[in-house]
């Protein structure tokens, strides 16, 4: 999954995207100009290709939002944590109209989906983290999640879970340092990884890995470790959906050498999908030099995460559903309406 450049595609990247190393594309605030730009550029890029490349952004809300001007303005996620202390049931319910929300309007454009939502635990020591976390307590977070996750798939959209095994424990912003995380792997695994082995268990469909290393399990950050995506995420917790890396651009995952030698790493440990989002040079570079052959599993697990039924413009906007979820981003008391 690569990033591209402006607001349209120009040749060298639409003969990049033809490439069969190339699954996707995720887009940012700089792909940006407004709503009918945004659909031409999706439609452009869906085209291209039978089946369709997947197109992708962080959206989560706050300060992680890519796309505000005629979007939904998402508060940070954390807001339901603090919503969940007050009113439990309130903010569950309001959980699934914000999952429902974010991913509706994605959906009404055509993105196919949104990195989201974010399981990593507030331990007030991760800046990077800090208030895109849920809650400082992992059963907070799996509830939480849980109702997000569903409403995100009553809008046509599969939920992707971050970072495994988990980011709230480190200081350094991987995307500009390494980061180590020194905790035993009992801790980690009984609390961090609480919240992804609950939606795990409810059929999630992606998760993206962290790039913190574990120094007690793997010298690899997790992201390029066997250890962590075979021997743990798909054996010991029976996870049968992607595996995307987190963008490879990242000083977190310096370790493993060039771009083509994270992209490989990333891949040999067992990856569904690598991101490389704003190293253009590097894009192509992967791209035309990897020897890549593409695995027929991760392929058939890929095929499912497109996105489904969604709703256009008009019709998302004219929607009683749309009008009470945008309410319940500031209600006290939760509106009647039940996601279908």
């Amino acid at each position: 999954m690569v990033g591209i450049k402006g607001f349209v595609l120009d040749e060298v990247e639409r003969e990049l995207l033809l490439h069969p190393s190339v699954g996707g594309v995720i887009l940012f605030t700089r792909n940006f100009q407004s709503l009918h730009q945004l659909q031409e550029l999706v439609t452009t890029i869906h085209a291209l290709r039978q089946p369709h490349l997947l197109v992708a952004v962080d959206h989560e809300g706050g300060r992680v939002q890519r796309f505000r001007e005629s979007f939904t303005l998402l508060p940070a996620i954390c807001e339901l944590g603090k919503r969940y202390d007050i009113d439990r049931d309130q903010a569950l319910y309001q959980a699934e109209q914000w999952g429902w929300l974010m991913a509706a309007e994605l959906r009404a454009v055509g993105i196919d989906m949104s990195f989201a939502p974010v399981l990593d635990i507030d331990r007030e020591v991760s800046q990077v983290i800090g208030d895109r976390a849920f809650h400082k307590d992992s059963e907070v977070i799996s509830r939480l999640s849980f109702r997000y996750m569903r409403g995100m798939q009553a809008a046509g959209m599969a939920a992707t879970a971050k970072h495994f095994p988990g980011h709230g424990g480190v200081s350094p912003d991987t995307h500009v340092e390494c980061a180590i995380d020194e905790r035993d792997f009992e801790i980690i695994s009984s609390v961090d990884m609480h919240p992804f082995a609950h939606l795990i268990d409810s059929g999630l469909p992606a998760i993206m890995m962290s790039h913190v290393i574990y120094s007690k399990i793997d010298r690899f950050p997790a992201s390029l470790s066997a250890v962590w995506i075979q021997h743990v995420l798909r054996k010991h917790l029976g996870f049968q959906g992607v595996v995307f890396s987190d963008d490879l651009c990242m000083k977190g995952c310096g370790i493993a050498g060039n771009m083509i030698e994270r992209t490989r790493k990333a891949l040999d440990a067992g990856s569904d999908m690598v991101l490389i989002c704003n190293d253009f040079a590097a894009i192509a570079s992967v791209v035309s030099r990897l020897d890549f052959t593409p695995d027929p599993l991760a392929t058939s697990r890929l095929a499912r995460i497109h996105g489904h039924k969604a709703m256009n413009l008009k019709a998302l906007h004219a929607s009683k559903q749309w009008q009470q979820a945008r309410e319940s981003l500031n209600s006290d008391v939760p509106p009647p309406l039940q996601l279908s």
